[in-house]
Formats: structure tokens, C-alpha cells, sequence
């Protein structure tokens, strides 16, 4: 279908040398799109140039702290001069720390801030004037079970990604009258280096107590992969969601709607 083409498209990811953000790319670029990541050392970028090389995707990849303004404003300068102006952004650079919240030191919950929220901020106010003046764009942040719900020793992590669900809402209501849609993902779950450890097996063979829990509270019984974020990212990167502004789609595989198996 048409609709969900990204031919002649140009994306921006963040944080794409693996993971999620490296599977979001991959479907935007089977999709169509050229597509330009970045990363915070020359070493993860290598990484995913490798990576993407093996998959037969042409990239460019770009070493860039995402925090710091200056350098992401150089960084979409050099995507224009390079590739083309920018129409999808998708801000999926993040972290997490789990600490419970009164160990936690201050500046540790400053760095999940400054990372999974400021940033996305920072990234999307960069490409927003060249949207503008086009008239027409795409932002995708990506957001987290944890934009609605709680949990023990993600303070920082819940803090971040509830405020990152509200700026996707307010550069919706703030530049849908430039036809630019900003729209949410709220992966549940996902099977990436950043949960291994929640996923390792017990020293006697057993699942981890977290992996037990995860399956039963998932309706789909499994954890999510990171090519499950695939077609959500096509979707809201196309026309096809040109009338969708401000939502969060949720890619969980129903925890969000379910209570949960009796004891």
C-alpha cells in the first residue's frame, strides 16, 4: 500500500547502533527510507555500521552526544548536507538505572533525565524549523510501559518517559497545525542487551524470577523482540497516520489490559 511507503523519505534514529532503534531503522529502511543514526562514541557506531552492512542497509552514522545542544544542531546540519532535510525523527537514545529511588544519587537521576527526556527535546527542537518551513514531518519518541506505570527502582527511568509521554502531547497540539505529527511507541517488555540480566537463567536452570513474571502478566506470553517495534515505526512514520497526533501506541503485547493470571 502507498500509504505506508517511505520511498524518498530521509529518518534520523538515535541511538540505533543496536536494540530497538536498530531494528526501528532497519523496517524504516525496508520501508524506503535513507536512513542516518547516531551514537555516543565512534565505537558503538562502528558497531552499527557493521551491523546494518551485514543486514544490506545503507546508513550513515554519526557520533553524537544528544544531550549536549550544539552538537546535535551540527549533527542535522551535517544529515542535510550529506543525505537530505530530515522527515522522521526518532528519538530512541535512552537509558536506565535501577536503583531503588532513596539510594539513588542526584546526579544519577539527572543523567536518566538529561538522556531519555531532555534529549528528545533537544533532538526534536533541531529538526522542528526545517519541518516547519516544509510544512510536513514525523516525530517518534519512544516511551515506555513506564510512561503509565510504576515500578520498584525505575524512579529516574518512570520520571523521564512520563515526561517524554506528555511532550509528544504538547508538540502535537503545538505544531499539528503544521501537518507535523508527533506520535509515541510504548514498547512493553523487550528481549535487548539492556534486559539480559532480568532474562539470565538461575544458577539451578530455573527462569529468572522477573522472566516468570513478565510471561504470566503478558497476555502474549513472551517477552517482545526488537523487530516487533517494526511496523508500529512504518506506520507512524507514513502518511498512513497523517491524522494520527499525539497518541501513544503501546507495543506490550496487552499488559496494559490485563490484571493479570489468578494465583
Amino acid at each position: 500500500m502507498q500509504a505506508f511507503s517511505l520511498k524518498g523519505k530521509t529518518a534520523l534514529i538515535t541511538g540505533a547502533s543496536y536494540g530497538i532503534g536498530f531494528a526501528i531503522a532497519t523496517g524504516l529502511a525496508k520501508a524506503g527510507a535513507k536512513i542516518a543514526f547516531n551514537d555516543i562514541n565512534q565505537e558503538l557506531v562502528d558497531r552499527g555500521l557493521a551491523a546494518y552492512e551485514a543486514a544490506g542497509i545503507e546508513v550513515r552514522g554519526y557520533v553524537c552526544d544528544v544531550t549536549d545542544e550544539s552538537a546535535v544542531q551540527a549533527l542535522v546540519a551535517a544529515i542535510e548536507r550529506d543525505i537530505a532535510p530530515i522527515d522522521i525523527l526518532v528519538n530512541n537514545a535512552g537509558i536506565i538505572r535501577r536503583v531503588p529511588m532513596h539510594e539513588m544519587e542526584e546526579q544519577v537521576f539527572r543523567q536518566v533525565i538529561d538522556i531519555d527526556l531532555i534529549a528528545p527535546f533537544i533532538v526534536a527542537k533541531a529538526v522542528l524549523p526545517g519541518m516547519m518551513a516544509r510544512r510536513k514531518g514525523k516525530i517518534i519518541n519512544i516511551c515506555s510501559l513506564t510512561s503509565e506505570l510504576g515500578r520498584e527502582t525505575v524512579s529516574a527511568y518512570a520520571s523521564a518517559k512520563g515526561g517524554l509521554k506528555m511532550l509528544t502531547k504538547n508538540i502535537a497540539s503545538e505544531y499539528g497545525q503544521y501537518n507535523i505529527q508527533c506520535n509515541g511507541i510504548g514498547p512493553g517488555y523487550i528481549a535487548t542487551p539492556q534486559t539480559a540480566p532480568l532474562r539470565e537463567k538461575q544458577p539451578d536452570g530455573s527462569p529468572h524470577p522477573f522472566d516468570s513474571f513478565i510471561v504470566a502478566k503478558t497476555p502474549a506470553n513472551r517477552w517482545g523482540t526488537p523487530e516487533d517495534m517494526m511496523g508500529p515505526a512504518v506506520f507512524l512514520a507514513s502518511e498512513a497516520s497523517d491524522f494520527v497526533n499525539g497518541h501513544i501506541l503501546y507495543v506490550d503485547g496487552g499488559i496494559l489490559s490485563y490484571v493479570g493470571k489468578q494465583p
